[in-house]
């Protein structure tokens, strides 16, 4: 694995603890720390809306077999429209945190990420939050089918409204431009994934004055800090709620590797990479004997939604590794 180090020689991993469960704000962070805090402060409620989600498909199915019985189609359409004002509220909470993101970067990497990481702990945590926010939502979505059956629906029977009344869109929960936004995020398996991608894509051609090393590297460190913190009891003996924080690290260690992946022209999986994968594997497997789902859950996130895993030069036994 390539050494990450600052420039006096401080190693990545090996030198400090990330405190996920209490870091506080510095007056330095507070700042950020606040602006980003406004947005995480919904994530919880947001996944809690996302998971009891359960769609209209019977009243669906009733509209699309009796098509002639307008009682059924009125059934169907008030059924859908509050379950559409819900998926406009997650994908605007997804421009919230592509907002977020450049400031926790700009914080994080300005200076050297492996010194921003270690002082700026607070900002850190609340990078890793975003990072398992991602995952989890994007989980929870792609068991959701009836997500794309409900929005599919709402956007025909739209279509069918404003050909009967062309001032049917100015009333509706959605209209026809946001709905084709909307379809654009959710036709893909893991939408906010996406959004976080092309967000530090987006920062790193913005802010030529930032090294992309700097962002690529802070992914990298991040990664490693929380491998090295779930594979050490000298470290995770310090977590209070140790099986709760020991998956909220895993999970921020791969949402690292697949944004790195994204990220970096080479990506994760190249001999010489910032991340060392294998290590990173073998740190997601401990501690979670009786949690194989989540351990899978993790694996098809790397399986996945990488971009680089596929590619030629990859090597076979990283795809074998992963089960490619």
């Amino acid at each position: 694995m390539k050494a990450l180090n600052d420039k006096n020689g401080k190693k990545a991993g090996d030198a400090f603890f990330v405190d996920f469960e209490g870091a506080a704000p510095t007056d330095e962070e507070n700042p950020t720390y606040e602006k980003v805090k406004n947005v995480l402060d919904r994530a919880s409620e947001v996944l809690c809306e996302l998971e009891e989600y359960a769609g209209a498909g019977e009243s669906i199915r009733q509209a699309i077999s009796n098509p002639k019985d307008e009682g059924k189609q009125t059934t169907a359409w008030d059924a859908v429209c509050p379950l559409v004002t819900k998926l406009k509220s997650f994908y605007d909470y997804s421009s919230e945190v592509e907002s977020a993101l450049p400031e926790l970067l700009t914080a994080l990497c300005t200076e050297s990420p492996v010194v921003a990481l270690e002082k700026k702990q607070a900002l850190a945590k609340q990078m890793a939050e975003i990072l398992s926010f991602v995952l989890k939502f994007d989980d929870l979505k792609m068991n959701k089918p009836e997500i794309q059956n409900d929005f599919s629906y709402y956007r025909r029977t739209l279509s069918r409204l404003k050909m009967q009344d062309p001032g049917s869109d100015d009333s509706a929960v959605v209209n026809n431009e946001e709905a084709n936004r909307m379809s654009l995020f959710y036709a893909y398996p893991t939408p906010m994934l996406r959004s976080v991608s092309e967000a530090t894509t987006k920062f790193v051609t913005e802010n030529k004055e930032i090294p992309l090393e700097n962002t690529t590297d802070c992914l990298a460190i991040m990664c490693t800090l929380c491998r090295v913190m779930v594979s050490s009891a000298n470290y995770y003996d310090r977590f209070v709620e140790k099986e709760a924080t020991i998956q909220f690290c895993q999970r921020v260690m791969i949402a690292c590797v697949i944004l790195y992946d994204h990220v970096h022209h080479l990506g994760a999986f190249k001999k010489g990479a910032a991340i060392d994968i294998k290590s990173t594997v073998k740190a997601l497997t401990a501690h979670n004997e009786a949690h194989q789902s989540f351990v899978e859950s993790m694996m098809n996130a790397l399986r996945y939604t990488t971009k680089h895993l596929n590619d030629d030069d990859t090597p076979k036994a990283v795809k074998t590794l992963l089960g490619n």
